[in-house]
């Protein structure tokens, strides 16, 4: 049959006409005429908020810092744990702080101060025996340096530059802070314990003894109720929960003879990275599940690990090859690499406050590196004390420091 207009009877005709009209006062009641799956999902909307009180991002929020730590400042961007270290951030305490590059010299017991306007060693301060890094403290103000077989933590101001009077510590191998900023944790590597002492007075609060050797770097979840630990001497990992301050997840990495290094979460908390200077590269893991990790190869002796200033690149130095590679957290892939002129040691540091330049201890080669984030290439290489090794960047971008050579949030 061929189609053709449809006959409709006079009250059928009627009737759409009166269906028509009541559209038409439907659309004057309710603007853009929603549809009434529309209204459905508006008054949904409507009695979630009516029930709560609150709007529904603002519960999102109040549910999200619930979540975290009791104590810890909220995240500025919960997709980017580094917001608050963009350049020039700087927070309040510190802003008056010069620029100043400091050098714990293993072989020297001295800390090098190196101005990086000059390029040049400005002061050289005597501190206990085997200093191993220099760590800023939770609250901005101080800088710690460890030294390890001295069984002290030397304080250093960051305004003049000058040596306090030094804390009696065992074992400080590193040095950590709790996201709260009621704890700092020691790295006690020989006594094979994780020390929690009181941040400011650095009196012990519980030893917690671990069963693998060698503890050495660390870095905390989002939340920061839990941080993983790397065991350099028996290749393991350990997993700390915060607040309890107890072991509780331990895993020994999947190659012999594994020695991690260096531990930093990836900017969208998803993702682990741990440094291995015997598997040459950083092992990839998730930290809330605690699973087997992969290895993606970086060069020979990776030991540290930087994030960018942007959030978008991590630099990673393999110490025995004398090269920085440089990661894609979009892709998860190295991007580049950067080989130093004439070779050397690249091992810890930091970047500058503007992201410019990435600077690194020569471990073996009792010098320190300057390289240019944006080309790669070496800005500067500055003689120090023997064995040089955490040297801390200072002040830098962030609202509260994680401990180490300098990880802030």
């Amino acid at each position: 049959m061929a189609s053709g207009p449809t006959h409709r009877s006079p009250a059928r005709r009627r009737a759409a006409v009166r269906a028509a009209t009541a559209l038409l006062l439907c659309c004057a009641a309710v603007p853009a005429c929603a549809s009434s799956s529309d209204h459905g999902h508006e008054r949904d909307r409507a009695t979630s908020r009516a029930g709560h009180g609150v709007h529904p991002s603002a519960a999102a929020k109040k549910a999200a810092r619930a979540k975290l730590l009791p104590g810890m400042p909220p995240p500025l961007d919960p997709h980017d744990l580094y917001a608050a270290d963009r350049p020039g951030k700087l927070a309040k305490a510190v802003k008056r702080f010069p620029s100043r590059v400091y050098v714990p010299n293993t072989l020297s017991d001295t800390v090098s101060v190196i101005d990086p306007k000059t390029l040049k060693v400005i002061r050289t301060i005597p501190v206990g025996h085997q200093p191993q890094h220099v760590v800023p403290s939770w609250d901005l103000k101080t800088l710690w340096v460890n030294n390890d077989l001295g069984n002290t933590l030397t304080p250093i101001d960051p305004a003049t530059g000058r040596a306090g009077r030094t804390v009696d510590v065992h074992d400080p191998y590193n040095l950590y802070f709790t996201p709260d900023g009621k704890h700092a944790v020691v790295m006690a590597s020989k006594d094979r314990q994780l020390v929690f002492r009181d941040a400011h007075t650095m009196r012990v609060v519980k030893a917690l003894p671990v069963s693998c050797y060698g503890v050495n770097h660390a870095d905390f979840s989002p939340d920061g109720r839990y941080f993983i630990v790397s065991c350099e001497f028996s290749g393991e990992l350990l997993k700390v929960d915060t607040a309890r301050m107890k072991v509780i997840g331990q895993q020994r990495l999947p190659i012999t003879g594994a020695m991690p290094q260096d531990v930093k979460i990836s900017p969208d908390g998803r993702k682990w990275y741990v440094a291995d200077m015997v598997a040459n590269g950083v092992w990839v893991l998730n930290g809330d599940t605690f699973s087997r990790p992969r290895l993606l190869p970086t060069g020979k002796g990776t030991h540290g690990l930087y994030v960018s200033r942007d959030s978008r690149t991590m630099y990673i130095s393999n110490r025995g090859e004398g090269s920085v590679s440089v990661l894609s957290f979009a892709t998860g892939k190295l991007v580049d690499r950067w080989r130093l002129p004439g070779g050397g040691s690249p091992d810890m540091g930091g970047l500058s406050a503007d992201g410019k330049v990435l600077w690194l201890s020569g471990r073996y080669n009792s010098e320190v590196y300057a390289i240019d984030t944006r080309t790669g290439k070496l800005r500067a290489r500055i003689p120090v004390g023997g064995g040089p090794h955490g040297l801390a960047v200072y002040p830098q971008p962030g609202r509260y420091s994680l401990g180490h050579t300098g990880i802030f949030r």
